[in-house]
């Protein structure tokens, strides 16, 4: 089984395909590295493809020290991925919790980073939604302990933004469900608290955000409602970027409607290495509704 060492000494499984330009997956809280794979079969005809089970998510060891989770740690470990299988810069897809982790990626590694695609990204960043996201992901944590990831998946699964993806996918969204529920749940529940819970708002980054010429593809879910607000302030605020909003998708954008993400992100990172990904035009921030400013 793949392994590789992150700079803290933790144990990390990882799959590979493919040869040529490298393309890593991070997965979001509710997937690990079987996720992918619609991703791995699509872009390895294409790219050298990696995907790996984040700390906490077993073949991937599971610490059991608190300290072992946190929103550097998390963005460290893709920095570990790329260097320890020598990648170079990589183009790098995160969704959700490692769409986080992306961003970040162009924040503190931005030299590893060829590109960046950060979907699903907003949960609990909104001005305003920070008291109401402690208070869910604390109860969520209490439930994930008293009843293990076997039972609380079940109901994590049945979240207000998957629900289109049982409507539209039933027997996608059971292996969704089922794969969730084989979560360790120590890992679960110190991913929750340790990532999720205490990672900082996207909105107190913005200074950082605005200084980041990473190419970057954000995408929503028009579904998924918690995200929209934090991924226009993505696009307004990264000049390297674009958004693209999905429709009628909810949060797990990639199984939901894998044909349609894989193309967007494909015709992305084919701009990118080509060199055709430009930044935002000044004078199309100038604030003018029906002239450009002249200056």
């Amino acid at each position: 089984m793949p392994m590789l060492q992150t700079d803290d000494g933790v144990s990390l499984h990882y799959e590979e395909a493919g040869s040529g330009t490298p393309m890593v997956f991070v997965h979001e809280y509710a997937g690990d590295h079987r996720s992918w794979e619609a991703q791995m079969r699509f872009f390895s005809r294409r790219y050298r493809c990696v995907t790996y089970a984040a700390r906490g998510y077993t073949p991937s060891e599971v610490p059991s020290d608190p300290a072992k989770y946190s929103q550097d740690r998390a963005t460290d470990d893709i920095a570990a991925v790329i260097n320890g299988l020598g990648l170079g810069p990589t183009h790098v897809v995160g969704l959700s919790m490692g769409g986080f982790a992306t961003l970040h990626m162009g924040l503190r590694h931005p030299g590893l980073a060829r590109s960046l695609v950060a979907a699903g990204v907003g949960y609990g960043a909104a001005p305003g939604k920070t008291a109401q996201f402690h208070a869910e992901t604390d109860a969520a944590i209490a439930r994930i302990r008293a009843e293990g990831m076997d039972k609380f998946g079940k109901t994590y699964s049945r979240g207000p933004t998957r629900l289109v993806f049982e409507e539209k996918d039933p027997r996608g969204y059971a292996e969704f469900q089922a794969q969730l529920c084989e979560h360790s749940t120590e890992g679960s529940a110190l991913t929750m608290n340790g990532v999720q819970r205490r990672r900082p708002s996207l909105f107190d980054l913005e200074a950082q955000f605005r200084a980041m010429t990473v190419p970057t593809l954000v995408i929503a879910g028009d579904e998924d409602d918690p995200t929209l607000e934090a991924s226009l302030y993505l696009k307004r605020t990264i000049k390297s970027s674009a958004l693209l909003v999905m429709p009628k998708c909810g949060h797990t954008m990639n199984l939901e409607d894998p044909d349609a993400f894989n193309r967007a992100v494909l015709d992305f990172v084919t701009q990118v290495d080509c060199g055709r990904w430009t930044n935002r035009i000044p004078a199309s921030l100038a604030g003018g509704i029906i002239a450009a400013s002249e200056k």
